[in-house]
């Protein structure tokens, strides 16, 4: 499923053709994703300007005039691709099946028509629309921690929610409550970059009057670290995870962990192998050796 980094990566793709744009038509090549399209959907979004894009955890967000937000989720294998519209036709990429062309955005922006798709072979994604100004009460925003990215994730705030837990510190970070859209494979990465195991009880990295410890300072700089450099490769094409423009992120050859069983620990000074444990029926990649 993409991660944080792979959906602010289609954000920021999309962004050059779709902020300031009219949609024109939206065409809908079948009833529903995951879930049924909103009612009416095709004809409460033609017509309306798109205002600006945003992000909340994996969620891409399409702010549409009129106080209206569509929501977006690209489920295990969606993905989003801009073309260009020649003669009223336009040629679709050769790595995509247009069968799983489900939704298209017919949009014009400075005299240039464009389409903007939406593939997805397994159809897990879904579409939503709500409004700007409710929008903290959607369901899934309703209880989400702060963004990996913003200024509110600092170790003081992390001390306070992993005070007294005694679950697994890979647990509480996956915990979207605590923090939102840090998915499994940048938990790993920040856990090894921070020399912490993912098996450490949370609230040992807390002190008894409730400060955050060294390690859990270091553990909040490489989660920031960790998400910008997987955001500045584009992402980990892992899968389906394509950008906007057809081409694969690349963060996933820097990957020190993940994926990695049976490899040496690329933590200098370390003579370890990287190891897999199951941790709440996922695969969790570290060093037994440096991170403690």
């Amino acid at each position: 499923m993409p991660e944080l980094p792979e959906v602010e990566t289609v954000r920021r793709g999309l962004a050059p053709v779709m902020e300031g744009a009219l949609v024109t038509r939206l065409e809908l090549n079948r009833p529903d994703l995951r879930f049924p399209f909103p009612q009416a959907f095709a004809e409460r979004v033609a017509g309306r300007r798109i205002i600006s894009l945003g992000r909340r955890a994996k969620y891409l967000l399409v702010d549409l005039e009129d106080d209206l937000t569509l929501i977006s989720h690209l489920g295990m294998s969606g993905s989003f691709r801009v073309e260009d519209v020649v003669q009223g036709d336009f040629h679709h990429a050769r790595s995509k099946d247009v069968k799983h062309d489900h939704v298209i955005f017919h949009v014009e922006r400075d005299r240039s028509q464009q389409k903007v798709i939406y593939n997805d072979p397994r159809r897990f994604g879904f579409m939503h629309l709500w409004k700007r100004s409710e929008l903290d009460l959607y369901p899934a925003f309703a209880e989400l921690g702060p963004e990996p990215t913003g200024n509110a994730l600092d170790a003081d705030y992390l001390a306070v929610r992993l005070n007294g837990k005694s679950q697994p510190l890979k647990g509480a970070l996956l915990d979207q409550t605590v923090i939102a859209g840090l998915g499994n494979i940048y938990v790993c990465e920040a856990l090894w970059r921070s020399h912490l195991s993912p098996k450490r009880q949370s609230g040992t990295l807390v002190t008894p009057k409730g400060k955050p410890k060294k390690e859990l300072l270091a553990l909040t700089e490489a989660i920031r670290a960790v998400i910008a450099d997987a955001i500045a490769a584009g992402g980990s094409s892992l899968r389906d995870h394509i950008q906007t423009d057809g081409s694969l992120g690349y963060f996933q050859h820097s990957f020190s962990v993940y994926d990695r069983e049976g490899g040496a620990c690329r933590m200098p000074g370390c003579n370890g192998t990287v190891a897999r444990i199951t941790q709440s029926g996922r695969s969790t990649f570290y060093c037994p050796v440096c991170q403690k």
